[in-house]
């Protein structure tokens, strides 16, 4: 289901603007249809009033609940099911954040995550993104989203960027507070300054170098890292966000000396984030997590040079669950995976 979709929806039953904007706000900030001095059923139309409990029910069924996995870090791993039985992931952070996906699978195929293995299924619709917002809600507040779980929103632009006006409007959240991430494409440094809602950005460097970059992120689009933070310098620019530059740590690969060097070349001046995030190891994958002390080594590093650093631990460390982990495991559980199929 697609947010206007839904918003025609509630017009076929009667729905004014006022009308419309209400039930929207109560289903995705999690409240109720009634004010302290406006009961729903003194202010919705009859029609509208009839068709609630089942429309309801139907948002409810975007997003459900599979398994939650709690980590000692104060976040928690939600493995969520949608309407049809695919399942994604959602992750409650701490100081009331909430990473969603925006696809079932992933098309870019980073070399090191276990999201990508699989390939593509399906893009999530803009009411199953937000869906996901309101089941959080229902567990803790949400005063943050960011747009970094399963799959790559700019492969799902037109979905993703109806979520985040919603969520930027009826859904109270800051605008600065909401997070598009993405490995980057160009479409996106062309949307998103048109949009009325402009969120913050987040671009997955992991690399200065362009031939490590194409290895590790062998299907994104072939943007160099020097031109990926020209076109983020420009957005940071425009919007007075800084761009929060995403760098998966991986020992051995993208830890070295010459990279601290390429990121101070890249980054001084610029109004910029590097965010050092320690790789979450799979078991699957032939990548190793680095020793925090040297994560540390490197960060302290760059802030020597100028280079504004957070470290950063990716969430869910001691629960194994490291983006597309849960799904993995769900999917191998699952009684159809043991099953041998027919000819």
């Amino acid at each position: 289901m697609h947010i206007e979709h839904l918003r025609q929806r509630l017009r076929a039953f009667g729905a004014k603007p006022g009308h419309e904007l209400r039930v929207l706000r109560a289903w995705a900030q999690v409240r109720s249809l009634d004010k302290r001095h406006s009961r729903a059923e003194a202010f919705l139309p009859l029609a509208l009033r009839n068709a609630l409990p089942g429309l309801l029910a139907e948002l409810d069924g975007l997003a459900r609940l599979r398994s939650e996995h709690p980590a000692a870090d104060g976040s928690a791993r939600l493995l969520v099911e949608l309407a049809d039985g695919q399942t994604v992931e959602s992750v409650l952070l701490p100081r009331d954040g909430l990473c969603v996906s925006t696809q079932v699978g992933c098309a870019v195929g980073c070399v090191f995550c276990m999201t990508g293995r699989g390939g593509l299924l399906r893009q999530l619709a803009s009411a199953e993104i937000v869906a996901q917002v309101a089941l959080a809600r229902r567990l803790r507040p949400v005063k943050k989203v960011v747009f970094m779980g399963m799959g790559e929103p700019a492969h799902n632009l037109d979905n993703v960027l109806e979520a985040i006006d919603f969520l930027g409007t009826a859904g109270g959240i800051g605008h600065k507070n909401l997070v598009f991430s993405t490995v980057g494409d160009r479409r996106v440094f062309e949307r998103l300054p048109l949009e009325t809602v402009k969120p913050a950005l987040a671009l997955s460097l992991h690399t200065s170098r362009a031939d490590l970059r194409e290895q590790l992120l062998p299907k994104a689009p072939r943007i160099a890292p020097d031109e990926l933070v020209e076109l983020g310098e420009r957005y940071a620019r425009a919007t007075g966000y800084p761009i929060q530059y995403q760098w998966t740590l991986i020992e051995g690969v993208n830890d070295s000396a010459d990279e601290i060097d390429g990121i101070v070349r890249l980054l001084t001046g610029k109004y910029a984030l590097m965010n050092l995030i320690p790789y979450n190891t799979v078991a699957a994958l032939p990548y190793q997590r680095p020793l925090w002390e040297q994560a540390a080594q490197m960060a302290r590093q760059l802030h020597r040079r100028g280079i504004l650093t957070k470290l950063r631990n990716s969430a869910g460390q001691d629960i194994d669950g490291g983006c597309g982990q849960l799904r993995a495991r769900a999917i191998m559980a699952s009684p159809a995976s043991s099953t041998p199929s027919t000819p």
